[in-house]
C-alpha cells in the first residue's frame, strides 16, 4: 500500500475518435506513481470516464440545440417621424412565447431612456447585459426601448421643431409598434416606464394621454424640472436649466418654473387619470427631493400610487434592481387585464 495518497485529475474531453478512450486524459499530481503503480486504477478510471463523456456528450449537444429557443430576440426598428421630419430608432425585444405564439397578441412595456442616452441603453449598460431579455420571456411581455434624443425630457417643444417626442412616443412609435408586431392595440395591454429624464417622460406622457397606457412607472425620475432641487454642481444644472430654456423657452419665477411641463405641477391630473403609478428612487440619488415631494402631494390629495425608496444612487445598479419590481407590478394590472400570455 502506498505511503501517500495519490491525487488524480480527470479531464473530459468529447472526441468523435473511433477509439472512445482518447476521449479521456488522466493526470497524476505527483511525479511519479507509488510502488504497485495505480495503472490499473487508471485504466478503470478511463472507462469510467469513457461512459462520462459519451453521456455528456448528449448533455452538451441537448444544452446547444436549447440555447436559441430560450431566448429573447432584439429587433432594431427604423421609425419616421412626420411631426419631427426624421427618423429616429427603436429597439425591439420580443419574448421567445412571441416565436411560438403566432396568433397571439403581446402586451408591450414602453422603456425610456435617460439624459445623454439613447435607445440601446437599456441594452448594453445594465451590468446583466441579458436583463431586458430575461424580464421579456419572463412575462412574455415585448418589451420596446426608443430613442428620445439625450436632452428632450420627451415633450413637444413649442420652440425646437424637431423635439416633438410627445408625439413621437405616444403616436408615432405606438403606431409603428401596433403595425409591425402582434400586439394588444388596446390600453389595457400598454404600459410606461423610464429612468430619470424617461421616468419624467413616463409620467408626463401618460398623464397627458391616460387613454393609452394602463399603468405608469418611474425609477429615480425628475419629478421637478427645476434644476435649482437637485443635488448636483452648479455648471451641470445650468446647463439643465440652459437646455430647457432653449425647449421651452424662459422660466417662470417660483419653484416651478415650467408649470404644466413638470410632474410636481400635475398631481390633480395624475389623480383625474386614476392610473396606477409606481415611483422609486435611491436614497442617494440626486433627484430625491422632487421625488418625496410629489409623494407628499399625491398622499395631500389622496392619489393611490406605490412609492418606494431603496439604498443606491443615480446608477445603472440601481436601475438594473428596480427594472424587475416595475415588470412585477405591471404584471398584475395587465393579468387583471386578461391580456398576460400564458
Amino acid at each position: 500500500m502506498p505511503g501517500k495518497l495519490t491525487v488524480m485529475k480527470v479531464y473530459l474531453c468529447f472526441s468523435f475518435a473511433p477509439n472512445p478512450l482518447k476521449g479521456a486524459q488522466v493526470e497524476n499530481s505527483q511525479a511519479k506513481p507509488p510502488s504497485g503503480g495505480w495503472g490499473q486504477k487508471a485504466i478503470k478510471l478511463k472507462s469510467q470516464c469513457t461512459k462520462l463523456t459519451i453521456s455528456g456528450l448528449f448533455v452538451l449537444f441537448g444544452l446547444l440545440l436549447s440555447l436559441p429557443l430560450l431566448a429573447a430576440k432584439v429587433d432594431t426598428l427604423d421609425v419616421p417621424s412626420p411631426s419631427m421630419n426624421r427618423t429616429l430608432r427603436a429597439a425591439v425585444v420580443l419574448p421567445d412565447r412571441y416565436r411560438k405564439a403566432k396568433k397571439l397578441p403581446f402586451p408591450v412595456l414602453y422603456l425610456l431612456h435617460g439624459g445623454s442616452g439613447n435607445f440601446r441603453d437599456w441594452l448594453t449598460k445594465t451590468p446583466d447585459k441579458m436583463l431586458l431579455h430575461r424580464l421579456a420571456d419572463q412575462y412574455n411581455i415585448i418589451i420596446v426601448t426608443p430613442d428620445g434624443d439625450p436632452t428632450s425630457y420627451y415633450f413637444d417643444s413649442p420652440l425646437v421643431k424637431t423635439s416633438q417626442f410627445e408625439t413621437f412616443i405616444s403616436k408615432e412609435l405606438i403606431e409603428k409598434i401596433d403595425n409591425s408586431y402582434r400586439t394588444v392595440r388596446d390600453k389595457k395591454g400598454r404600459v410606461i416606464a423610464g429612468l430619470s429624464m424617461g421616468g419624467h417622460g413616463a409620467m408626463f406622457i401618460a398623464s397627458r394621454h391616460p387613454e393609452l397606457y394602463a399603468a405608469v412607472g418611474s425609477m429615480s425620475g425628475v419629478m421637478n424640472i427645476n434644476t435649482a432641487t437637485w443635488k448636483v454642481a452648479a455648471d451641470f444644472a445650468k446647463s439643465r436649466a440652459d437646455n430647457l430654456a432653449r425647449l421651452l423657452g424662459p422660466p417662470k419665477d417660483g419653484d416651478s418654473p415650467y408649470p404644466g411641463y413638470t410632474m410636481v405641477t400635475l398631481v390633480d391630473k395624475l389623480k383625474a387619470n386614476n392610473l396606477p403609478l409606481n415611483l422609486d428612487i435611491g436614497v442617494d440619488d440626486f433627484l430625491i427631493n422632487g421625488n418625496r415631494d410629489l409623494h407628499q402631494q399625491l398622499m395631500a390629495n389622496q392619489t393611490p400610487h406605490d412609492y418606494t425608496e431603496r439604498p443606491g444612487a443615480h446608477t445603472w445598479e440601481y436601475w438594473e434592481n428596480s427594472l424587475p419590481y416595475h415588470l412585477l407590478f405591471f404584471s398584475k394590472i395587465l393579468k387583471a387585464n386578461q391580456v398576460i400570455i400564458p
